[in-house]
């Protein structure tokens, strides 16, 4: 299980099924208002990300995805991260801002300053997550409007 410094636990958990694997993981709360959008991206994330493939997810959700074992997990629509104040250290991946938490050895990224957040947890056996974060970049950017400048 991975967990979310400083807010609600993100539930990635690996079930064996077969030769098909399945993650759990805890859909977040939806406002309705960035549904679409989150589905859009979601829809046309890769199947291979950092070498690992496209897993099952349980409870189906058109606004999460997960690959390879242990899970990389994504999670499009959640919550404000409390970790996100203004001097907060971001690091910026083609144009997209993303909060690193913990900040001394980041494994959960969340991406900022667009209408709808987006959280990517990429555990440490994937080593440098900076492949996945600029694919994930390129769909926020594609498909999640940005907030007026300024705003995060």
């Amino acid at each position: 299980m991975l967990r979310r410094c400083c807010g609600a636990a993100v539930a990635v958990v690996l079930a064996a099924t077969g030769c098909a694997q399945t993650v759990r993981m805890e859909p977040p709360e939806s406002d309705g208002a960035t549904d679409e959008v989150c589905a859009a991206l979601v829809a046309d994330l890769p199947d291979t990300l950092l070498d690992a493939e496209r897993a099952e997810i349980t409870p189906e959700s058109e606004v999460m995805a997960a690959w390879g074992d242990p899970p990389i997990g994504l999670r499009c629509g959640v919550p404000r991260p409390t970790a996100l104040t203004p001097d907060a250290l971001l690091e910026e991946v083609d144009g997209v801002a993303w909060l690193p938490q913990p900040t001394d050895a980041p494994t959960l990224f969340t991406a900022v300053g667009h209408t709808a957040y987006v959280e990517l947890s990429v555990p440490p056996s994937y080593g440098a997550p900076a492949a996945a974060l600029t694919t994930v970049s390129a769909l926020v950017d594609e498909h999640i409007p940005p907030l007026p400048d300024g705003e995060l």
